[in-house]
């Protein structure tokens, strides 16, 4: 309990006046002890003199506090903790993968709103989210966070065409995409300064991801990111949702990303789009690698072409990758039809190749189109212009 008593300045006691001649020594009494009260109000610790009403409040003085609480105090603190670590997250492109993040967004207590082309509001709804067909009503909600969840090419024009003027300008732009230069230069184009940015990319989906977050690998570029203690805390409630979820946090740069992605991640889903080629069928005797490429497929073919489309265009590590695996398969052509062709002449002209009549051997393989000659044929070398 706390209580209060009144610190009233007060001046010496004045001794009575009864005659009239006093009434001159009266106003000049007044007058100093108006002085008086002045002087001792300025020197209170708090401020008494309200500076337009020109009146004149008691001064409060702490006397003693009770150290007894509300039986829930901790648990209201703890409430109001919670409340402001909480986010407004709006989702603009929200399929597949737009709808995964949500889930794990609302499980951990955020307000989800979603924007797109199609009409998802029975889908949202049926999970707990708010739905919005209009991006204007959506960016009038003034989200925490925008997270940009469309395909890689649609990007920049889902970007161009959001009504930044109703957003508050502290507002955190975060991407989800598979590539992330691209990304963030689009961003620092659009978006203006006073927004935030950050670019991250959940190395894994609805497939990989549906049972547990586990140790999969979350990375992410804190690109723009204000000063103010509010946006830092944010951001790092944003990232906490992950980290709860389980996955491993990785803080890399998006050159980094991309360069590593290009060997891992573009790799794996061209493997899986050829194998898909293949049309592989399971069999009474699957070994288990032979599972596990069915698996990749599986994982690679349920996501979009224009996904797989977008790691190729929009890193620019991919293409040395393609033109390496490329030369790996011929590589690996020319060391097998090597074997072949000593069989070949072993079987063929064994016991001349034993009398030191063995030919050249072939030099390198014919060109991709032209073709293979039978053993033994002679080889025509090309012939230049100038007949050399």
């Amino acid at each position: 309990m706390i209580s209060f008593s009144s610190t009233h300045p007060t001046s010496a006691a004045q001794p009575p006046t009864t005659s009239a001649s006093a009434s001159a020594s009266s106003a000049a009494g007044t007058s100093r002890l108006f002085d008086h009260h002045v002087s001792k109000l300025s020197s209170l610790s708090l401020p008494q003199f309200h500076q337009y009403s020109g009146r004149y409040r008691r001064g409060l003085r702490v006397r003693a506090i009770d150290a007894a609480q509300p039986y829930d105090c901790e648990a209201h603190l703890m409430n109001r903790f919670t409340q402001s670590t909480k986010l407004k997250i709006a989702i603009i492109g929200f399929g597949n993968f737009g709808q995964f993040l949500a889930k794990a967004f609302i499980r951990r207590g955020h307000t989800v709103y979603a924007h797109s082309r199609s009409n998802y509001l029975s889908v949202a709804q049926s999970m707990g989210a708010a739905f919005f067909s209009d991006l204007h009503d959506l960016c009038e909600q003034h989200p925490d966070v925008i997270l940009i969840c469309t395909s890689i090419i649609s990007t920049e024009s889902v970007l161009k065409s959001l009504p930044l003027q109703r957003l508050r300008r502290n507002t955190l732009f975060v991407d989800v995409l598979s590539v992330k230069e691209f990304p963030k230069n689009i961003f620092l184009q659009v978006l203006p300064p006073y927004f935030d940015i950050l670019c991250t990319h959940p190395m894994f989906g609805p497939e990989s991801g549906k049972h547990s977050w586990q140790n999969l690998p979350f990375v992410f570029e804190k690109v723009r990111i204000g000063n103010e203690e509010s946006r830092l805390s944010r951001v790092e409630n944003f990232l906490d949702i992950f980290k709860k979820e389980g996955c491993r946090m990785v803080e890399m740069t998006c050159a980094e990303h991309d360069k590593y992605a290009a060997g891992t991640q573009f790799i794996t889903h061209t493997m899986g789009r050829i194998l898909e080629k293949l049309q592989l069928d399971s069999t009474p005797i699957n070994t288990k690698g032979y599972e596990t490429l069915l698996d990749l497929v599986d994982n690679t073919a349920s996501d979009s072409f224009d996904l797989y489309y977008g790691l190729f265009m929009y890193n620019k590590n991919a293409m040395e990758q393609l033109e390496r695996l490329d030369l790996a398969f011929e590589a690996l052509k020319k060391e097998l039809f090597g074997h072949l062709h000593e069989i070949l002449r072993k079987q063929l002209f064994g016991k001349a190749e034993e009398g030191g009549l063995r030919g050249p051997l072939l030099g390198k393989l014919p060109k991709n189109g032209a073709p293979l000659l039978p053993p033994g044929t002679p080889q025509v070398e090309n012939v230049g212009e100038d007949g050399n």
